[in-house]
């Protein structure tokens, strides 16, 4: 059962942990975030699809205060991300992941460090409970063990979870995922999906996640949302994204990516 259905059965209570509304963000002339407004739903899974420069994985970094509006809000739980001082936004980030579409590993430091990082920056513990939370992490991605490695000696689907990993580390209540299939084998691209999966229904993590994989997309999915022109071109679940007449979100979900823009520029 999907958290929406879930939550039609009365089961989950799906209040707004984001309330986005009218956010604006401008590179030189160009509007890539147009008055963009919407809700990210506590504990559901939100899939943005868009064109490559649509300002998807920009929308990702609104929603944990990396990259500064220009205009609008960006509230979680009540609170405006984009009127906070980098100060203020600190304890805020430690409750909101992200998982960059590269895994931003550091090159200089093994898995444990890389692991370990989040929990050094933002808590004082001993060194065994590090360690400890750090196996566990890795324990939790299938990599059990591997702690002394380098990113350098790790395969790119090995990299993706332990970047998942430590995003994990210090249990957030919100996963923001940049691509997390790109440029992986299918086989791979499929162990992440259960993951993310996971996320959710283990601990009841919301996430966003930025794909062109369609396959991930409806694998995790609760809603989808299609970006284009800065706006939300089409947001619902998926039997409402089925049921749409919409060209362009026909093209994208039929996996012609070629087509959809045309699909767009046409209506």
């Amino acid at each position: 059962m999907s958290s929406s259905e879930a939550a039609d059965s009365g089961k989950t209570v799906r209040e707004p942990l984001y309330v986005v509304r009218g956010l604006c963000r401008r590179f030189g002339e160009r509007a890539v975030l147009d008055d963009l407004s919407f809700e990210v739903l506590r504990g559901e899974c939100l899939v943005v699809l868009g064109r490559s420069g649509s300002g998807k994985s920009l929308t990702l970094r609104q929603l944990n205060g990396l990259d500064p509006a220009e205009g609008g809000e960006v509230l979680f739980e009540g609170t405006d991300l984009v009127q906070l001082t980098e100060r203020e936004l600190y304890p805020v980030r430690r409750r909101i992941a992200m998982l960059f579409q590269s895994g931003a590993l550091f090159d200089s430091f093994d898995v444990l460090e890389n692991v370990a990082f989040p929990i050094r920056e933002h808590e004082r513990v001993g060194e065994d409970e590090v360690r400890e939370r750090v196996a566990a992490a890795l324990a939790w991605v299938g990599l059990s063990g591997i702690e002394d490695r380098m990113p350098a000696a790790l395969s790119g689907g090995m990299k993706k979870r332990v970047a998942l990993a430590r995003s994990l580390v210090l249990a957030p209540e919100v996963v923001l995922f940049d691509e997390p299939t790109a440029g992986l084998d299918p086989v791979t691209a499929a162990t992440i999906s259960r993951l993310i999966s996971s996320t959710r229904d283990e601990f009841g993590t919301t996430s966003v996640v930025v794909t062109h994989d369609i396959r991930l997309a409806r694998h995790v999915g609760d809603r989808l949302a299609l970006l284009h022109d800065g706006r939300f071109r089409f947001l619902g679940c998926w039997e409402e994204a089925e049921q749409s007449t919409d060209p362009a979100l026909r093209a994208f979900l039929e996996g012609r990516f070629d087509s959809a823009q045309e699909d767009i520029d046409a209506t």
